[in-house]
């Protein structure tokens, strides 16, 4: 099968400068005929592509440049050096064929209107996209129907729960039917049901019309559910794109395995099974050993061979984990 290339992105860079602040009356007057600035690198020299089709993780810390790359991927900002296409067009053209195919959302704005029901904004974005009243109410039913949201269409927005607000901006989002979404933190603030509400939705979405996603998320369930291939950044500069597996296997710390007994293991015993120890003073019957992958055999072997065990689980570490150990990593 042809990849197609959906976006395409070399050498981007957006740079903001800041005046400096003048101390003192006489460097203040000064600064109204030669203020002095500093250089803001919020995205530096970034390059990477990605097929139709494809749904990739963009993750950093805060202040990393996620958001920027967003909005400048999304025509909202332009770029101040290289080169970015989406399907073909460049963002900051804003070209009508362009703002047909794509949407952002940012779970911490909106683009609904706050005093009416959301199916007037779905009506406002029909007639702004220019969709015709077949295909109009062929989606949004289908975006109703997915989304659970007959019970909140004819109440305000402003009366709906942050959750019911955030399913229907996604409906909202995609009245159009984009090519390409750019989820910016789409599940922020949500209980843990409707994040995986959200994530659901969103994977089934992109699964059956195509879509090519982009997803920011500081919800680690979000992104390991979600997206095979992540791009990580930090500091404005790309420190990783490839597999989630891959990245998992490459910082990881290596494998835990944690074992439950039916009864306390005697110190004797325990000092056999190094570095298997007790989670706490508290759970003397669960065990707990953070181990390279080579070693996990031979300690669940040892281990169900002397124990009397009631439950074993060899787990990855929390990706959070995994991306610490790639953020303190020194930048060649």
């Amino acid at each position: 099968m042809v990849s197609v290339l959906m976006i395409h992105v070399d050498g981007l860079s957006k740079v903001y400068r800041s005046p400096k602040k003048a101390e003192g009356l006489g460097a203040s007057l000064r600064s109204l005929f030669r203020r002095e600035t500093t250089e803001v690198r919020a995205v530096d020299d970034v390059s990477f592509h990605i097929d139709a089709g494809e749904t990739v993780g963009f993750l950093g810390p805060n202040g990393a440049g996620k958001t920027t790359t967003l909005k400048m991927l999304s025509g909202l900002l332009v770029p101040t050096r290289g080169l970015v296409t989406v399907a073909g067009f460049r963002p900051a053209d804003r070209a009508p064929g362009l703002l047909r195919r794509l949407t952002l959302v940012m779970g911490q704005k909106q683009q609904l209107l706050w005093d009416l029901p959301a199916t007037e904004s779905f009506a406002l974005n029909k007639a702004l996209f220019g969709i015709d009243d077949a295909a109009f109410r062929r989606t949004r039913d289908e975006l109703v129907s997915l989304l659970d949201l007959e019970p909140v269409l004819a109440r305000p927005v402003r009366n709906l729960s942050l959750g019911e607000r955030m399913k229907c901006e996604l409906a909202a989002a995609l009245i159009h039917r984009p090519d390409v979404l750019f989820l910016d933190e789409p599940t922020i603030g949500l209980d843990v049901t409707m994040q995986a509400a959200v994530r659901s939705f969103v994977s089934r979405w992109a699964r059956e019309s195509g879509a090519t996603v982009i997803l920011t998320s500081h919800y680690m369930d979000d992104i390991a559910a979600l997206c095979p291939r992540v791009i990580v950044i930090d500091g404005g500069r790309i420190k990783y794109d490839g597999g989630l597996k891959e990245l998992e296997r490459r910082y990881a710390a290596g494998r835990r395995v944690v074992v439950r007994t039916l009864e306390p293991v005697p110190a004797n015993l325990l000092a056999t099974l190094s570095p298997l120890a007790p989670e706490s003073p508290d759970a003397p019957c669960t065990l707990v050993a953070v181990v390279p992958p080579e070693a996990v055999q031979p300690l669940v072997a040892r281990a169900l061979q002397v124990l009397p065990v009631v439950e074993l689980n060899v787990e990855s570490p929390p990706l959070d984990e995994t991306l610490r150990r790639l953020f303190d990593e020194k930048t060649p």
